[in-house]
């Protein structure tokens, strides 16, 4: 049943939040919410006191900057990807070549023995 919503309180930061997301999908937000309060915490620990605003800010800078290099690193496989492939069709192209090439060669072959 598509549309549904289910309601699931997750916990960032010692503060409880009801949120809202697709049936089926509560155990993924809960995920992420342990990941975003995970990373609270190592900052709080790395920072010492701080504002729970300025917390969050900090928070999702950094989880920005993840997701910031998370791109690039897909963009970069996806270039070498597209390189593998462009290399495989050159080498194609040039087998396919070494093969007309060869059968050239035979044909000269046999034209000097019969000569």
């Amino acid at each position: 049943m598509e549309g549904i919503l289910s309601q699931v309180t997750v916990t960032v930061n010692k503060q409880d939040y009801n949120i809202a997301c697709d049936n089926g999908q509560e155990t993924h937000l809960a995920r992420l919410a342990n990941y975003v309060d995970h990373r609270c915490q190592e900052l709080k620990a790395a920072v010492g006191n701080i504002r729970d605003d300025r917390l969050l800010v900090m928070v999702a800078l950094l989880l920005s900057d993840e997701l910031s290099d998370a791109y690039t690193e897909l963009e970069t496989i996806k270039s070498a990807d597209e390189g593998a492939a462009k290399f495989a069709d050159q080498q194609e192209a040039i087998s396919l070549s070494l093969d007309v090439l060869a059968k050239r060669i035979e044909r000269i072959a046999e034209t000097v023995e019969a000569a």
